[in-house]
């Protein structure tokens, strides 16, 4: 349920209520601080149905991990939630100004950014219904599943070449290249030695369960299929306050300190926004570490602004 606020003082407001900003609100939380969570309910990895890799959740629902860290972080009562987006932040004397969707404008002495990345998938017919289900990004929290059997990568770039290398140890790995993932010699040397399959034939679209029709009619029949797509920012709000970003190979992520403070002092990050790599184990660390820096930060003054 919302709560109404019109300026509204909070120690903490953080943004996005995922696995990052959850475990950044737990911590403000036991520390006694007056913490708002907005949460529009876009979770990154809401088209998969199970979790793997987190200690003690492996292979449970991942929207019943995210329900479960809720309600342990809603059982404070020096948490608040507004469960719609935040529109905009900006700075001021008194600290930061942060604008809901259809609940006024609140103030926090510190921002969390907890706001995540959205997935542009390459554009293969078929492949977005198939997302999280039977094609994924992460060998670590869905290849064990595949039981060793036939593995696809649909390239997307030069980046799919290294994906095919690291997937042998969970599969028999054929990489689609797709017209888009040139080879040298070496990469070609190297990719057979790892027992990875070249197939340079165009792919058409996908069909069944994970089944790479190609442009010449055959069908070539997976256990799953791995790919990388351009990362983009779920939110405008760290752009928009100034933070300084990272270029990283599929896309721009939020740039941190050790404290996961971003360039603009008072304003900490974690989870997919700030980090390359992704999953939820690094997610819930990464909050965990936003959250203790916002609250140092209250106690002993702001770290000064990178360059």
């Amino acid at each position: 349920m919302n709560t109404p606020m019109t300026m509204n003082e909070f120690d903490a407001v953080v943004i996005g209520g995922s696995y990052a900003g959850l475990s950044a609100a737990l911590q403000l939380a036991r520390a006694r601080r007056k913490v708002l969570v907005v949460d529009a309910g876009q979770r990154r990895n809401r088209f998969a149905s199970d979790s793997h890799g987190f200690l003690t959740r492996d292979g449970q629902p991942a929207a019943a991990i995210a329900a479960e860290g809720r309600a342990n972080v809603a059982a404070y009562p020096n948490v608040a939630w507004h469960d719609a987006l935040a529109l905009d932040a900006r700075f001021d004397a008194d600290g930061f100004v942060v604008d809901l969707d259809g609940a006024g404008s609140v103030r926090g002495q510190r921002l969390v950014l907890a706001t995540g990345v959205r997935d542009e998938l390459p554009p293969i017919d078929g492949l977005a219904e198939r997302w999280g289900k039977s094609v994924f990004h992460c060998p670590y929290c869905h290849g064990y599943e595949l039981d060793e059997g036939r593995i696809g990568v649909l390239a997307s770039g030069p980046l799919s070449v290294h994906q095919a290398q690291m997937l042998p140890h969970w599969g028999q790995v054929t990489l689609f290249t797709n017209g888009v993932c040139p080879l040298d010699a070496a990469q070609r040397a190297d990719l057979a030695q790892r027992g990875v399959t070249l197939d340079e034939t165009p792919v058409a679209r996908l069909a069944g369960h994970a089944t790479v029709v190609l442009a010449d009619g055959r069908q070539e029949a997976m256990a799953g299929l791995f790919t990388f797509g351009r990362l983009h920012m779920a939110s405008p709000i760290a752009e928009r306050l100034g933070c300084a970003f990272e270029d990283g190979p599929l896309g721009r992520y939020i740039r941190t300190d050790e404290g996961r403070q971003t360039s603009v002092p008072g304003v900490f990050a974690g989870g997919d926004a700030m980090r390359a790599a992704s999953s939820v184990a690094l997610a819930v660390a990464d909050g965990a570490m936003a959250g203790v820096g916002a609250h140092r930060s209250l106690l002993f003054g702001l770290s000064p602004a990178q360059h």
